[in-house]
């Protein structure tokens, strides 16, 4: 009879990552794959705009804007070709998907989308790895004004709402500043539960401390602009992993 630690050894084996040179089968959308082994890969580091939406509870065809050029841009780089992986410290997300670095060759696929203007920064500790490269390849697509970045006019805050799933730049004044155990919120109304507001989890702090930015009073009555996926949740926010996803506008 094969023992019950065994068995964990054989379970837990089965389930470690290891993809040197494995072949991607299909691609979902901008930022997820499938593999040859019929699991599937999710980009760390970056959010390209989504193919399917969330509706109540099941997901629908609803491209996004920029979902179909993402999704092209990563099916001529990585689909029916054998890639490698590199993980960081979470392998894995609340979803099962597994969570890695892709390279074809020597293309970073991760990095090419967001040169490209294609995806944007979504860094999330301890997954943080590449987060200055990533930084610094977003700053250069929003000068060269490529993909998302060249595509539209920055929304108004009080306009985010006709946005929601939708990566954009929305801009306006933070009207107060408040914390929880969770997190920091920077709100852009009277009313938190239907007015914008920029959502900072704790363990994302450490970015902003590293800038010297403390986010309880730097931001607080400044006119910022700030990018990423609006998202609903007591009305439009963005959630903000990086100081690099904010600018202080016309700050003397």
């Amino acid at each position: 009879m094969i023992s019950l630690f065994f068995l964990i050894f054989l379970l837990s084996c089965s389930y470690t990552p290891c993809c040197n040179h494995i072949k991607v089968i299909q691609v979902i959308d901008g930022d997820t794959v499938k593999l040859s082994d019929g699991r599937l890969l999710r980009y760390i580091g970056i959010d390209t705009p989504e193919v399917r939406v969330r509706e109540k509870s099941r997901f629908v065809y609803n491209p996004q804007p920029f979902s179909l050029e993402a999704k092209e841009l990563n099916r001529k780089l990585v689909e029916n070709k054998f890639v490698r992986v590199e993980f960081d410290i979470e392998k894995f997300d609340v979803y099962g998907r597994m969570l890695g670095y892709c390279f074809v060759d020597d293309i970073f696929v991760n990095a090419r989308l967001i040169e490209e203007g294609l995806a944007v920064l979504y860094t999330k500790p301890p997954n943080v790895k590449y987060t200055d490269l990533f930084v610094t390849l977003q700053k250069k697509a929003q000068a060269l004004h490529k993909g998302i970045w060249g595509a539209y006019e920055v929304v108004s805050s009080n306009g985010a709402y006709n946005f929601i799933n939708q990566i954009r730049t929305v801009k306006g004044k933070v009207k107060g500043v408040y914390t929880s155990k969770k997190a920091v919120f920077l709100n852009f109304g009277e009313d938190y539960r239907k007015d914008f507001t920029v959502v900072i989890f704790n363990d994302c702090l450490g970015f902003f401390k590293e800038k010297n930015i403390n986010p309880l009073t730097f931001y607080r009555d400044k006119e910022i602009k700030v990018w990423g996926r609006i998202r609903e949740y007591n009305g439009p926010e963005i959630i903000v992993c990086n100081p690099s996803q904010i600018e202080v506008v016309n700050e003397k």
